[in-house]
């Protein structure tokens, strides 16, 4: 007689052939296996109106573009994540294993099977934004975008109006030419009466007449009290969504009357000419927020020096660095590396007093067109006493196919003139760090 743990072993083994033959049998289906994988990681940009140039969604979507998506994915080119998931983890990370990478190319290499589609339940996916619908939706002016191959820096003021004063927990700038719309750094203001109205809406930052021109914005009404300014309200970079944080935390007021500034709408060389007409997506809150966020900027325009000086001869690999002491423990939400065209690689860490390492990020291939706001799952605690470290190279050769110039010139960060230094083909090296106060707990708030 055989001994009855035997018995269960062989019966189990049985059993998981079994089950494997079966499904080997069976094949990888669209339905099953293949859905999930794209809904998760593909289908929040491609979707009607979405940052992809094509919809990936029901079976025939994908199927139509398998060979495609299988390629792209094979070679980790999509998703696009940046971010090296072996060194830290965030919210929404887009991130295949090389199980579901395989799993696409077996079901490619096996005829495209759909499964039983009338079993999939698809992602509801109506917006070009990750939030959802928003409550408010202003769409700026009609901007002319000349095919002159030169960089645009431009402020664009809005007006908008709504019932009633209100809480919001996150603008978001929607590009309509997300191939030229570079960066958008946005403030709003909140006014006691409606705002007034003015000449023009939409001023050139280069222009000489600027200081005198920007007067015709009209920002300022002297019949009522100065409005209430609302630093980086809302902000945008290629591949970039908004930050929401849950209730209470993050957040400002809006009055029922405001204006949306885009105080450095910026627009990358055009090769034709073509407008853009953009839009904001505004979002409120149910409630006041209890903790208000805070925002650090290191490096170029920011709080730290660059060590040595962002200037990049031609032909020379370099690496920079910046590093800021942190007197008191924060919490950090939320994490943004900026370089432009020639940068390589870029990485962040904390060492504490106790010379332990908190890694933040590392980016080993730095890809201009994906610069994301990267949240963390939980709050991260920075203890008081930490440095944060920043390091990040620049390959000014012609090895980078990324380079402006052929051959290499001299590349460098400037900040002697407004605007000077956001030209794509100069460089900058930023790391913008959203963070509260650190309070007993937060390492378990869940983001």
């Amino acid at each position: 007689m055989k001994p009855k743990w035997l018995v269960v072993i062989l019966s189990s083994a049985f059993a998981l052939f079994w089950a494997c033959n079966t499904s080997s049998k069976q094949g990888v289906s669209f339905a099953k296996d293949i859905a999930p994988i794209i809904h998760t990681n593909c289908s929040p940009c491609h979707h009607k109106g979405g940052a992809g140039p094509f919809n990936l969604i029901t079976y025939q979507d994908v199927s139509d573009k398998a060979k495609t998506v299988a390629e792209v994915t094979k070679a980790r080119y999509m998703p696009p994540w940046p971010a090296d998931p072996n060194y830290s983890h965030f919210k929404g990370e887009k991130f295949l294993t090389e199980t579901q990478i395989n799993l696409i190319q077996q079901w490619v290499e096996e005829g495209k099977q759909a499964g039983d589609t009338q079993s999939i339940k698809y992602p509801e996916l109506q917006y070009y934004s990750s939030l959802g619908k928003p409550d408010v939706v202003l769409e700026l002016p009609e901007i002319e975008i000349q095919g002159d191959a030169r960089d645009r820096f431009l402020v664009v003021k809005n007006l908008g109006q709504i019932l009633q004063d209100t809480f919001v927990r996150a603008i978001e700038f929607i590009p309509n030419q997300k191939t030229y719309v570079h960066h958008v750094n946005g403030f709003m203001l909140n006014y006691q009466k409606a705002p007034p109205k003015s000449t023009i809406n939409v001023l050139n930052i280069e222009s000489e007449s600027y200081e005198k021109d920007f007067a015709k914005l009209n920002l300022l009404d002297p019949s009522q009290p100065v409005p209430q300014r609302i630093h980086s309200a809302f902000n945008y970079l290629p591949g970039v969504f908004a930050a929401a944080y849950p209730e209470g935390i993050g957040g400002f007021k809006m009055n029922k009357n405001f204006a949306l500034i885009c105080n450095d709408l910026h627009y990358g060389p055009a090769e034709k000419d073509t407008t853009d007409r953009s839009k904001i997506h505004i979002y409120f809150a149910k409630s006041p927020p209890k903790r208000p966020t805070k925002e650090l900027m290191m490096g170029t325009n920011g709080v730290s020096s660059i060590k040595p000086p962002l200037v990049i001869e031609p032909n020379e690999i370099k690496t920079c660095r910046s590093s800021l002491y942190i007197p008191e423990s924060i919490s950090i939400l939320t994490i943004n590396p900026h370089m432009h065209l020639i940068g390589e690689s870029f990485k962040a860490f904390v060492v504490d007093a106790n010379k332990d390492t908190i890694p933040l990020i590392s980016i080993p291939e730095w890809d201009f067109r994906w610069q994301y706001f990267y949240t963390y799952p939980k709050m991260l605690k920075i203890p008081a006493g930490s440095t944060i470290h920043v390091e990040a190279l620049f390959d000014n050769t012609l090895d980078n196919y990324n380079n402006p110039f052929d051959p290499p010139q001299r590349i460098q960060e400037r900040t002697d003139l407004f605007g000077a230094g956001m030209k794509t083909t100069d460089e900058m090296l930023q790391f913008i760090i959203t963070y509260l106060p650190y309070e007993l707990g937060d390492e378990e708030i869940e983001l």
